[in-house]
Order: C-alpha cells, then sequence, then structure tokens
C-alpha cells in the first residue's frame, strides 16, 4: 500500500503503532507514536519518509509513509467528527489487509463496522464499557517505552495523555506541556486523578503521574506501576528510596 498522494494535505494511521521519529530515519529517536486510525496533517514526503503533524495533539515528526493512508478533506472532516477511542486493552479488528490487534487509545468507529475514506473494518463490539479508571489498572506492568503511548509500551505522560483522553479531555504530549495547563492544588489538597508533575535539579519538569487514593500514584517508571507519594516526591518501596522529586500538583478541569 505506497503512499502515492504527492499534493495530500492529510493521512490516517493504518498499522496499530507507527513511531514519530524526530528525523527521517529508522535510527532517528521515537518522540511519539501514532495509533490506529489518527489523522496527521502532511506537510512533506521525503523518499520513504512522510513529515506530518497530529491533529490530536499538534505534535510535529517523521513516519514512514507506508503506515499511513491518504484521506481526502471531506473524509478527514467526517472522521474527526466520527470516532471513539478504544478503551479495551487491546482487541482485534478485522481489516482490508487482514486481521490487526490495536491498543487502548486507538481512533474507531462508534459502531462494530466502520469506515475511514475509501477502507471498511471490523470491531468487535465491547462485552462492556469500560471507564478510565479501570483502563488505568488494566495498563500496570506496561513496559516503559521512550515516546510510547500504547498498551505495547508506554511514557509517563503518553499514560497520563491516554488516561484523560478516554474521559475526552485531551491533554498535549509531553509533561512540560501539560504541567501548564490545569488549576494548581497544594499537597494534602489534592484528590485522585489529579496530576502530580516532578522535577530534576535545574527545576526542569520531566516527569508526571495520576494520583490515585490513599496518597498513590501510577506512573512510568520502567514500566507502569504503583509507588507512594508524599511532599518529597516518589518513594519506591522495592528500592527504599526516592525516585522523582515533586514540583507541583495540577487538577484538569
Amino acid at each position: 500500500m505506497k503512499f502515492q498522494a504527492l499534493d495530500q494535505k492529510h493521512a490516517f494511521c493504518l498499522v496499530s503503532v507507527s513511531p514519530l521519529r524526530k528525523e527521517p530515519k529508522d535510527s532517528a529517536e521515537m518522540i511519539s507514536q501514532l495509533l490506529f486510525g489518527e489523522i496527521v496533517k502532511i506537510h512533506s514526503i521525503l523518499g520513504p519518509w512522510v513529515e506530518v503533524t497530529t491533529l490530536v495533539d499538534d505534535y510535529k515528526g517523521f513516519v514512514d509513509s507506508k503506515h499511513l493512508l491518504p484521506l481526502s478533506d471531506e473524509d478527514t472532516l467526517n472522521w474527526q467528527e466520527t470516532y471513539i477511542n478504544q478503551q479495551n486493552i487491546n482487541k482485534q479488528i478485522t481489516t482490508p489487509w487482514g486481521n490487526q490487534t490495536i491498543s487502548c487509545g486507538s481512533f474507531i468507529g462508534p459502531s462494530p463496522s466502520f469506515k475511514i475514506g475509501d477502507y471498511s473494518f471490523d470491531c468487535p463490539a465491547d462485552a462492556k464499557e469500560l471507564n478510565r479508571d479501570i483502563v488505568l489498572l488494566n495498563l500496570i506492568n506496561t513496559p516503559y517505552l521512550w515516546g510510547g503511548k500504547s498498551s505495547f509500551g508506554i511514557d509517563c505522560s503518553g499514560l497520563s495523555q491516554l488516561f484523560f483522553r478516554l474521559s475526552g479531555i485531551n491533554l498535549p504530549r509531553d509533561a512540560y506541556q501539560q504541567a501548564e495547563i490545569g488549576t494548581a492544588i497544594t499537597f494534602g489538597n489534592h484528590q485522585k486523578n489529579d496530576l502530580a508533575f516532578f522535577e530534576n535539579k535545574d527545576g526542569k519538569i520531566i516527569h508526571v503521574g495520576i494520583i490515585q487514593e490513599n496518597n498513590k500514584i501510577i506512573h512510568a517508571s520502567g514500566r507502569v506501576r504503583i509507588d507512594g507519594l508524599d511532599e518529597t516526591g516518589i518513594f519506591n518501596t522495592e528500592i527504599n528510596q526516592y525516585t522523582h522529586f515533586l514540583s507541583f500538583i495540577k487538577k484538569i478541569n
């Protein structure tokens, strides 16, 4: 399925997870990922690479052209108004190119059979609706992956972005960007699902986690895990030390 629409403005991700890279080469740093059904704006085509910006979180990078299929302006608008985000951790769908397993957070239609542009898909309905708290717990032990945002591998800001996206709130991609939104909350006045941000010795935001009840926090560090949280930061009882130092807490409205 060669990407041939050189004058195309938009496309969608046809694979389960596609690396979004900093430069147009396989060895370049993966800065984020595209999930199935995600729409991108096309800037340029450089051989086998396409320079894109994601529509959902305005993140720019380079994608393998074989991972994209073109969309007309009309189909792009229709898909933007139609899609929902998958809540099951993993699900198998039927595509024109065969069966495919997709991750939670992927962009699917509101009914079992749906179309993205000219392409038809079948996605079995969930046995029951999962809320974002259950999805979050189901992600425990997912391996940490720099730039990842799926159940196959995820980073700290990918986890918080996915968590809020499942309730219709689109956060920016990176932790320092997420730290710029919401309402500041003092420690002790925080509630479940507030976001805690952590800084390095230079005061730069380098980590984010989702606060749980009883001063616990879910975050991606090595793997998605639950640790203790206090006014100093995250305390890992497995190694008996603080791993991240608290900067501030935000409530996302």
